[in-house]
């Protein structure tokens, strides 16, 4: 037999499955299924997609390049692909009520890079919210390029309340005349004044930049004030409560939707990625059943009831309460770090993560909080009576995290709790 007959054919070797290929990654997946299956996500950035979703993601539209937007690609071959990206498009437009919408940004990072470029100028001033008081890496963080690239000027939250401080923030605003106003918060638990900031914003000669990526569902579903009549722009992820693939999309007014275009690409990124795109899309058609806005109301009263069952067991939350999806734990208060509560937790399968909380005192790779999040249980099919549950669980492991009988019963309880409402 020749070299040449011992190869296989190209279609041949394409059709062998994972574990024939790469027996180590598959089996590092099917570890992760079991761990997504018999634990309780608690973190709030994370979700579970649909099936369609999944197969959307999966699809043959990964081999595609795009370049470009639709009817104007630099590459042939994009017919198909055209009709789809519009489909996610004009999906976004509707939901949120946008003028445009792109929706090729690969993260929320990245959507409010595009953003940045549009509206600013290497060493601008910008206005964002403070990473420890609830803010996020890109609105101005000195290690992230926001932070590199623009002079920054941070606002935060009211000690007495922890919740933000408008007077502050429009004091700030015409002190420093920032070219654009940023909000927006990945670990804020109370709603956000659009409205609010938006004034203040019309009154510097600001833009007005709103993340977010955290609220989007509850936006469509009408639980969160929309920002956008009150902003130049509106950044988003796709994977938290809008419960799509990880990705991200931006939204701006038709006046600036040229220049956001050619800052997204070829300002940004290249290639958008297309399979993510058509997930993109049918997320965004699940966004408009009345099952999401349905399963948007289970997820804030799942919150409240989360918040509350751990207020009664004597443990504080960051700011007393939640309007939303999420709520800061406060663990320093009872002696514990947030990396000591993330370690204990994880071990009987409740994930969650770390977070500063405001003023606080600790690093933010040790902490003084834990934040939660319900959109993933809710998904999971869970109720404000598992909430109780498992504030209990969470207390009682917080209470004595070196406790192993503790750790056993309470591992016992998630898995069972895990095995009525399976992961589809």
């Amino acid at each position: 037999m020749t070299k040449a007959e011992t190869l296989l054919p190209p279609l041949a070797f394409m059709d062998r499955d994972l574990e024939a290929v790469d027996p180590e990654v598959a089996r590092w997946i099917g570890e992760e299924v079991r761990r997504q299956n018999e634990g309780l996500e608690l973190i709030a950035s994370e979700n579970w997609v649909s099936r369609a979703v999944r197969t959307a993601q999966g699809s043959v539209l990964t081999n595609k390049y795009a370049e470009g937007y639709p009817g104007k690609r630099y590459y042939g071959g994009c017919e198909f692909i055209d009709k789809i990206e519009s489909l996610a498009i004009e999906r976004a437009k509707a939901l949120f009520g946008a003028e445009h919408a792109n929706v090729q940004p690969h993260s929320g990072s990245q959507a409010n890079m595009a953003v940045y470029l549009t509206a600013c100028k290497t060493g601008d001033t910008i206005l964002g919210m403070n990473l420890s008081h609830g803010g996020h890496l890109t609105h101005g963080h000195p290690l992230s390029f926001s932070g590199k690239e623009y002079k920054v000027v941070a606002y935060g939250v009211r000690r007495e309340d922890e919740r933000i401080d408008y007077d502050e923030l429009a004091a700030l605003a015409r002190e420093h005349r920032p070219r654009l106003i940023i909000a927006g918060a990945s670990a804020y638990a109370r709603e956000i004044d659009f409205k609010r900031f938006g004034q203040i914003a019309d009154e510097v000669g600001a833009d007005l930049m709103a993340d977010i990526a955290h609220v989007a569902g509850l936006v469509i579903a009408g639980l969160h004030v929309s920002p956008v009549p009150y902003s130049a722009f509106v950044t988003s992820t796709t994977h938290k409560t809008l419960r799509g693939p990880r990705g991200g999309l931006v939204l701006c007014r038709a006046a600036r939707a040229k220049d956001l275009d050619r800052n997204v690409f070829p300002g940004v990124q290249g290639g958008p990625l297309e399979h993510v795109i058509a997930a993109k899309a049918v997320a965004l058609a699940e966004a408009g059943t009345p099952d999401f806005l349905d399963y948007q109301r289970r997820i804030v009263e799942n919150a409240k009831a989360l918040a509350g069952g751990l207020t009664r067991r004597g443990w504080r939350i960051v700011s007393g309460g939640t309007d939303n999806h999420m709520m800061l734990l406060d663990v320093g208060a009872r002696g514990l770090s947030g990396k000591e509560a993330e370690k204990a937790l994880e071990r009987v399968g409740l994930t969650v993560n770390k977070n500063t909380i405001p003023f606080d005192t600790r690093p933010p790779m040790v902490a003084s909080g834990i934040r939660l999040g319900t959109p993933a249980v809710t998904t999971r099919g869970l109720t404000p009576d598992h909430m109780d549950a498992i504030a209990d669980a969470i207390a009682r492991v917080l209470e004595a995290p070196a406790d192993d009988a503790v750790a056993e019963s309470t591992r016992r309880i998630v898995r069972e709790l895990c095995a009525a409402y399976p992961l589809v």
